[in-house]
């Protein structure tokens, strides 16, 4: 009897440090939860078609971007995320674009080169101009007053200029067209023309100019150089006037 009862103690001491222990064991907190994934990185691509171009030509940009919220491009502005734009540089550019968002920003560039302006082609010089063309650069018209017909002593130049050329090209032959402005008859003023274009002769002749290579024609006022009725321009009308013999 007295085992038996020191069974039960036993057992009930084990309940009891079950219990107390179980009481004593804190109940284990809940793991915590993994942190969001941060945010996704910005990407951006840019093209320029054509790369390259003359000056006066365009190009188009070509542009695409994925999480980007501000999309800009330099020397154009904010733009949408994807998207084109015809560009017209005067010079070579580089053009970025820069694209923002809350992973960050990426930037994309793309170059538009242009081709420089070819030199202008360079001026003839004397020596490749033809014959014709070296008689009408150099050899210049002789003018002549109102109604008068002597060659004025403003002209003296010109006629010397004249002479020096044609002294260097002997083997040309020309015309002088004798013009006069619209004032009186037609009669009066081919008279008047003749007159005129017989005294550039005489002047060139005089000068050392041979005679034959000379022809002289008059044609009044039927051909004027300019038609209005006004003192500047009834002077470009009276004049001797060089034309080559082909």
């Amino acid at each position: 009897m007295k085992q038996l009862t020191l069974r039960w103690v036993a057992l009930v001491f084990a309940l009891g440090a079950i219990l107390f222990l179980g009481a004593c064991h804190k109940k284990a907190a809940p793991p915590p939860p993994p942190p969001p994934p941060p945010p996704a990185t910005p990407t951006a691509s840019l093209t320029a078609s054509p790369d390259t171009i003359d000056k006066g030509q365009s190009s188009t940009l070509t542009w695409q971007t994925t999480n980007a919220t501000d999309v800009s491009i330099d020397g154009i502005g904010a733009v949408q995320p994807n998207g084109t734009q015809e560009v017209k540089p005067t010079e070579s550019t580089t053009y970025t674009l820069t694209a923002k968002g809350a992973g960050g920003s990426q930037a994309a560039t793309a170059r538009v080169t242009v081709n420089a302006a070819p030199p202008p082609p360079p001026a003839p010089t004397q020596s490749s101009l033809t014959e014709e063309q070296l008689f009408a650069q150099n050899v210049k018209d002789i003018y002549f007053d109102y109604d008068k017909s002597d060659v004025r002593s403003s002209e003296q130049s010109s006629i010397q200029a004249d002479v020096a050329f044609l002294q260097q090209h002997a083997n040309i032959s020309f015309t002088v067209e004798g013009h006069c402005d619209e004032r009186g008859s037609t009669e009066y003023n081919l008279a008047l023309g003749d007159n005129r274009a017989s005294a550039v002769k005489n002047a060139l002749v005089g000068a050392g100019i041979p005679a034959d290579r000379i022809k002289t024609v008059s044609y009044g006022k039927e051909k004027p150089f300019c038609t209005e009725s006004n003192e500047t321009c009834w002077q470009q009308n009276r004049r001797g006037h060089f034309v080559y013999s082909k």
